[in-house]
This record gives C-alpha cells, structure tokens and sequence, in this order.
C-alpha cells in the first residue's frame, strides 16, 4: 500500500457521480486495459527496454508511472523502468515530496537540478506564459540525461485529451491536420518518446488519482498562467463534451482513421495520377500568379 502524502495541491472529482473509492479497483482495471492496448498497438515498449517514466508531480505522470509499475508485473516483455523528475528551481518548490513518494514504493529514480526558472524568467517579458520555453529547456535536460543512461524509451503522461487538444490547436492556430502522436522519434533521431495514455480520459485519471491520494505538486509554482490558445480549445472541448457527451471519443478515433484520399494534400496522395492508369506521373502545370494570398491552399492562416 502506497505511502499517503499530504496534498501540495487537491485533487477534485472531475464530473458529479464520479467512481467512489470503492470502484477504484474497476477503475484501475479499464485504465490498465487503455494503457496495454496502447502500447500494443504502437509497439511502444519492447523486451530488455529501459524506460524513463518523466514523473512532473502532477495526476497524469503519477497515474502514468502507477499503471506502468502494475502491467510490468504482468507483461509479456521484461523492462525496467525508472522514474525521473527535473527540478527546475522554482521558487516554493517541494523538494522532499518526489523522493519521499518514490522511496515509499519502492521505485528507482533521479531527481535532475537545472535552474531553468531563472533563464525563462530572464529571457520572457513579464505577464507572458513561460510554458513554451520552460517546455523546451526542461525536454532538453531530459533528452539529454536519458542519452547519458542509455535509455531506450521516454515515457511522458499526455493522456487521449492532449491528444485531441493539440490537434485543435495545430487546426485553428497553424492551419495544418496534425496533432501529438502516441509515439515519436525525436528530432535529432536519438530518442523514441512514448504516450502510454493515449486511450485514456482525462476525467478517470483525475478520478484514480482521488482515489489513490497521489502526493499532487501544483505546476503553477512559477507563476505563468497556461497557454491562452490551449485555454480556449480546452474550454471549447469541456462544452461539447457536456452538450454530446462521447464527441472527443469519437474525434479521438478519428484521429487513427486517417484517409488522405479524401483530403486535400497532394504530398499524401497522388490526385494527379487519379484516372490515369499506366501513365508516368507528369509535373504539375503552374496555376498560380503573382498575388499568392488570393489562391486557394496559398493563404496566410489568419488570425484566430
């Protein structure tokens, strides 16, 4: 039995009539299942992997690491798994809360020290959200620890909302169909992150976390209010769930139910080469003239 911590920050039922405690064995059930089929379905964990479970001290990475310590009992692989946090010297930050949670269940870990707070602060104007590039410092400092260890996976707790969330941000604000994969290769080729949580909602992690008492660290200790834009999707997203619930599980689907042929990327698809069997592929003729921001498909993506 898990070591009961106080709460940096409470953790609320996510929706009236939420599981008791009593069904939290049901709960863990389904969410085991969610996480199973997701890596089976991305091949996201193999035999002898060492994996990085990035543990932030909020609900998704706590269930992340949680789910991961119960099917690694049970896999039909062997992995290790260890549990990794970057404390970036925020001011107020708990420092005892991960290693006394971590020591009492018994997982390995590491607790990284770079003090990204004071380059975010130095370098973003005061009253604008330090998200993004306290995002990319701190996925930096990890790649760059999980080299130096050699491993072979990174495990980060999006769950199936942020999946659907970030494709609505990519449509409205980037003007382009693409959202966060279940799993990447990173840029530089060198990591393959994962997202076991990819099948699961974001309402029964907040409720297995209620019913698990994770040791919550509120991830406002800098200050920054998060992404404005990510504000409005989420928004957006909550009211349709109310008026239709099921919707962002059928978007969820959807986004692995791709058909390029009824899109319009001619990169995806050959719409050229439509109708024309046995033909060579031909270039395509020039249809566009001197003013690109009255062309169809050549437009700036305008401002939302």
């Amino acid at each position: 039995m898990n070591t009961v911590l106080p709460l940096a920050e409470p953790i609320r039922r996510a929706r009236p009539g939420a599981a008791p405690a009593a069904d939290g064995e049901r709960l863990a059930t389904r969410l085991r299942h969610q996480v199973g089929r997701a890596i089976a379905d991305f091949g996201m964990i193999e035999d002898g992997d060492k994996v990085m479970v990035c543990l932030s001290g909020g609900k998704d990475s706590y269930t992340l690491l949680d789910l991961l310590l119960q099917l690694q009992k049970k896999a039909p692989v062997k992995f290790e798994l260890v549990a990794v946090n970057l404390d970036q010297k925020q001011p107020g930050f708990p420092e005892h809360v991960l290693p006394q949670y971590l020591e009492s269940i018994g997982v390995a870990y590491k607790i990284l020290e770079q003090d990204t707070y004071s380059v975010v602060t130095r370098v973003v104007p005061e009253g604008k959200t330090m998200c993004s590039l306290c995002s990319r410092l701190r996925r930096g400092a990890l790649y760059t620890y999980a080299e130096e260890q050699g491993f072979t996976k990174i495990a980060l707790g999006h769950h199936r909302d942020d999946l659907v969330a970030t494709f609505f941000l990519n449509l409205f604000f980037h003007a382009k169909l693409s959202g966060m994969p279940p799993k990447l290769l990173s840029d530089d080729g060198k990591h393959v992150v994962i997202r076991p949580l990819a099948y699961v909602r974001e309402d029964d992690i907040v409720d297995y976390a209620a019913i698990k008492q994770f040791p919550i660290i509120p991830c406002n200790l800098c200050g920054s209010q998060e992404n404005l834009q990510r504000k409005q999707v989420k928004r957006m997203m909550d009211a349709w769930e109310r008026e239709t619930p099921g919707r962002i599980e059928t978007i969820s689907r959807a986004l692995g139910d791709i058909r390029p042929s009824q899109l319009s990327d001619p990169k995806l698809f050959d719409f050229l080469g439509l109708g024309k069997a046995g033909a060579p592929l031909a270039p395509a003729p020039v249809w566009l003239d001197d003013t690109p921001d009255e062309t169809p498909g050549k437009m700036a993506p305008a401002a939302v």
